[in-house]
């Protein structure tokens, strides 16, 4: 029997192939993602750049982060809205802070509210994926966390910030993704193997 959701067969290849692959090819591929994404003019301008911590198989953006630092950029880490438990906020990472698992097992860190800042303050955010298309659609994992945290994006005329690139293995590129309205768009996916810029 066909799924009733397009995407989830897909969800479920892909998340399982990317969770098959070994330590060692997660490191080089977190190596090479890095290597890619820091060439890019639109991270080296960045100032407050938020990332993620690696869960389910992801590629691991620790590179990116450890590179960040060196620079002297702010890093921000997803924490989930302790009201509306349907939206991220982001907190402001240090290598070695204090770090709690949330509802789903992943990692925050551990910080007053009063010190989280919405998406729309950040410069990029570099965000997680099951599967892209080059024309800047992804699929995530179902929640839809970013995309209700981003859709300020959909409707914007003068915001030019954040940018929002995906980080994914290659793999994880598909020919074309169904679209719903509240996905929001990426301006660009980076992987271990290359940069692609959405295209219309």
């Amino acid at each position: 029997m066909a799924s009733a959701d397009p995407k989830s067969d897909l969800r479920r290849a892909l998340r399982a192939k990317r969770r098959a692959l070994t330590a060692t090819e997660q490191r080089r591929a977190s190596a090479r993602l890095a290597a890619n994404l820091s060439r890019m003019r639109l991270f080296r301008v960045s100032r407050r750049i938020a990332a993620y911590l690696p869960n389910d198989g992801e590629i691991d953006p620790g590179d990116i982060l450890e590179r960040a630092w060196r620079m002297k950029k702010k890093v921000y880490l997803p924490v989930l809205s302790r009201l509306r438990h349907d939206r991220l906020w982001f907190a402001e990472a240090s290598p070695g802070m204090e770090l709690r698992p949330n509802r789903f097992g992943i990692p925050e860190p551990v910080v007053k509210a009063s010190a989280l800042v919405r998406a729309g303050e950040l410069d990029l955010v570099l965000l997680p994926l099951v599967a892209f298309d080059e024309r800047g659609n992804r699929i995530g994992m179902g929640g839809g966390f970013y995309d209700k945290s981003l859709a300020f994006l959909r409707y914007r005329t003068l915001l030019t910030k954040p940018h929002v690139i995906g980080l994914a293995h290659d793999f994880q590129r598909v020919d074309r993704l169904p679209v719903d309205p509240w996905d929001v768009r990426l301006a660009g996916v980076v992987t271990d193997e290359g940069v692609y810029t959405a295209r219309s």
